[in-house]
């Protein structure tokens, strides 16, 4: 299959404005995969590179050649090139990557340029989002919804289902089973409102701390312990506290589900930089885990003695996990419907250093790999008025707008520069729709004090924006050594100047462990 015909179908998924119609073009263009090209294809139209790293990004996008003027590019022809690129390494490999890219990129049509630019920055906004590509992919092979999901749910990810029953048929999804030893994507989420939309919503539920770790996956066979993040990692041998713990629970087989902490000596969460580092450490795990010990805290079973729970309500699995973890190592949960209790609930969260509350429905299953309404997280929305210092032009879909925001707080006493002038915190392009990309790209090119045609565009420091968040970091990278959380746009605030946006002191006080 040419690579123009995935690019062309994503330009069209993208302008297309219905659900059916986006699934009737991923699924005509899937049809038309060889079976030793549906993996790559499908993978392609989700918007993601089978590569893990390939060492590009938005820089790769520089000074890129002029597009081919006919396809001669297949989809294996890509997928084979991004893997010889992600495979150079050593003194001068960002260089040779670079140039390799470029060769590639003059081999590519104008729709082909658009589609790869995406795809090695991560910003292919089509609309295919899982459930529609599902649907897709269920209508390309003629095998029902409902079959596909729950393999999914199995596999961990569409792509290698999509990948198995397009060459195979539904004997393809065969192999895609509960097996301890091989996780599967957690279920997520969705953000609430408050306590009193989420309980509205769900009724009597389960009430759980939200635990701002690493979320980990622990399977269990006898002695063989296998502990993976939510991208499916493994992270066993960086963990042995864990696969200690896990050991020592009285039942097997099992597969749990919870948060990996870095805690303090009072039993508070460390910032979740310390954990992050911890578990990313690959070497000297010894000294790591004696400097930075984890603990584990489970608040689902999705396997146990041989019985696979996924379909079991949440009541029946949280009793099987009472029975099989004790409760140091369980989240600490309550059932209720009554809105002052689950308040006073999550203000006990909130005193002992957590995010927020998760509201969970007690009869719901556990959906593998979905965001749905059965669980309801509801923490303390941060915020900031920050002022915009620079904005990158935009690729993929955002091509021709100013979108990702270089971000930065007041610094009235000149701690980093002069006095009034501004900090750098980080940069998002989250949360811009077309309405919002269309004005400040208008404004940002206005208040340009350079070039408009560079890669990053500085601005005067004029635009005021409020910028939701979820913690403060610390970050290297920055002058004030603090960067946001991810951070993203809520609105500009047209209505304040920039002389009133918060300071890198107002910052520093939501890091109150900085000082500690």
């Amino acid at each position: 299959m040419l690579f123009v015909e995935v690019a062309d179908t994503s330009q069209a998924v993208a302008q297309a404005g219905g659900r059916l119609r986006k699934t009737a073009l991923l699924a005509a263009c899937l049809e038309r995969a060889a079976p030793q090209e549906a993996e790559v294809t499908a993978s392609y139209l989700a918007g993601e590179l089978r590569q893990r790293r390939t060492g590009l990004g938005y820089a790769a996008l520089r000074a890129a050649p002029g597009p081919a003027t006919e396809p001669v590019l297949t989809v294996l022809d890509v997928h084979h090139e991004l893997d010889r690129i992600s495979a150079l390494a050593g003194p001068g490999s960002t260089t040779a990557k670079r140039a390799a890219f470029h060769a590639l990129m003059s081999k590519a049509t104008a729709s082909e340029q658009r589609l790869l630019g995406g795809l090695i920055t991560g910003e292919v906004r089509q609309g295919a989002l899982d459930g529609v590509l599902t649907e897709a992919v269920a209508e390309a092979a003629g095998v029902p919804s409902r079959d596909i999901r729950r393999a999914v749910m199995m596999a961990g990810a569409l792509v290698p289902v999509a990948a198995a029953v397009l060459a195979d048929g539904a004997a393809g999804l065969e192999r895609f089973r509960l097996t301890v030893g091989s996780p599967l994507r957690p279920m997520l989420a969705s953000p609430s409102t408050g306590l009193a939309e989420a309980l509205e919503q769900a009724g009597e539920a389960g009430i759980e701390w939200k635990i701002d770790g690493v979320r980990v996956q622990v399977h269990r066979s006898g002695d063989d312990v296998g502990v993976f993040t939510r991208t499916l990692d493994d992270i066993t041998a960086r963990v042995p506290e864990i696969v200690e713990s896990a050991r020592a629970l009285p039942r097997s087989p099992f597969v749990l589900d919870g948060e990996a902490i870095a805690l303090d000596v009072t039993g508070r969460p460390l910032p979740f930089q310390r954990t992050s580092s911890r578990i990313g450490h690959r070497t000297d795990v010894v000294h790591a885990r004696a400097e930075t010990p984890l603990s584990v805290f489970y608040f689902d079973c999705l396997h146990a003695e041989g019985d696979d729970l996924e379909g079991a309500s949440a009541r029946d699995r949280w009793d099987v996990l009472a029975e099989l973890a004790p409760v140091s190592q369980r989240v600490p949960r309550i059932v209720t419907a009554d809105v002052t209790e689950a308040q006073a609930f999550l203000d006990d969260a909130l005193g002992h250093g957590h995010e927020g509350v998760v509201v969970k429905s007690l009869s719901a299953p556990y959906e593998a790999g979905r965001r749905g309404a059965s669980w309801l997280k509801v923490k303390p929305r941060h915020t900031l008025d920050l002022v915009v210092l620079a904005a990158e032009w935009g690729h993929g879909r955002r091509q021709g707008w100013l979108s990702n925001l270089h971000l930065g707080a007041r610094d009235p006493d000149g701690e980093y520069g002069p006095p009034g002038g501004f900090v750098m915190l980080g940069k998002t392009f989250k949360g811009l729709t077309d309405q919002i990309l269309t004005w400040q790209t208008e404004q940002l090119q206005r208040l340009a004090t350079g070039s408009t045609r560079e890669w990053s565009v500085p601005v005067r420091p004029e635009l005021v924006v409020e910028i939701a968040f979820d913690g403060v970091q610390t970050s290297p990278r920055y002058p004030a050594g603090l960067a946001l959380r991810f951070a993203r746009v809520l609105r500009y605030r047209q209505d304040k100047p920039a002389d009133e946006a918060d300071t890198i002191a107002s910052v520093r006080r939501l890091a109150p462990w900085l000082t500690s």
